[in-house]
């Protein structure tokens, strides 16, 4: 008896929306091999996920079942978070507009508040996980959260901003040195694309009659 889920298309491995050979402090080829092996094999291993999703019936076995789901949250995740970190990359570092006065107003300054995302990544470092400033549809507030394992995360949120602090995005370049990655993580955000999701977050807000 055949599986009576439907097959969904193949996820595609999206291009880097800049040119690796003009970030700030972060080679071509660190960002290369991130985005092929990292980001690139997260999506390979999500299609193939779904395919094996697509076979199950009532009579496969429970603990199949949920190795299969816990996998497609893992890998679905990872696509997700890495697609809005390179997204948020290719800038030049200097923060304008709505995004830096919503910040400044919550966290008293702009540099409070990047002081406290500096220190959440940090505190990652020599481990696994993200960094994530993301707009909260249940209190309509920027807020700064960890997340580890690609599956701790708000529950009810956007991306806004992320920054991974799994050792494949710095090691090749700074070795041990999470700080220094942190810093040329900082020169290269575009926040033109911050603010972009930002004005998307309030719009799907009003739609959605979030507080």
């Amino acid at each position: 008896m055949s599986g009576s889920n439907v097959l969904r298309s193949q996820h595609p491995v999206c291009p880097l929306p800049f040119d690796a050979r003009k970030l700030d402090g972060i080679s071509e080829r660190m960002i290369l091999s991130h985005h092929e092996n990292n980001y690139g094999g997260a999506v390979k291993n999500l299609n193939k996920v779904e395919e094996e999703l697509s076979r199950v019936t009532k009579d496969t076995p429970g603990f199949l079942v949920a190795g299969l789901k816990e996998r497609e949250l893992t890998f679905t995740n990872s696509m997700i978070l890495h697609e809005h970190y390179f997204g948020n990359l290719g800038g030049d570092g200097k923060v304008s507009g709505d995004v830096a006065k919503r910040l400044a107003r919550q966290y008293e300054s702009f540099a409070g508040w990047e002081e406290l995302f500096r220190a959440t990544g940090m505190s990652l470092s020599g481990g696994s996980g993200w960094a994530l400033l993301e707009y909260n549809f249940q209190t309509a507030e920027l807020c700064t959260y960890w997340s580890g394992n690609h599956t701790q995360s708000v529950a009810f949120g956007q991306p806004l901003l992320v920054l991974d602090m799994y050792e494949h995005s710095y090691q090749m370049d700074y070795g041990a040195a999470a700080a220094k990655y942190v810093d040329a993580f900082f020169r290269n955000i575009n926040w033109d694309e911050v603010s972009s999701r930002l004005e998307r977050a309030e719009k799907a807000a009003a739609v959605l009659g979030a507080r």
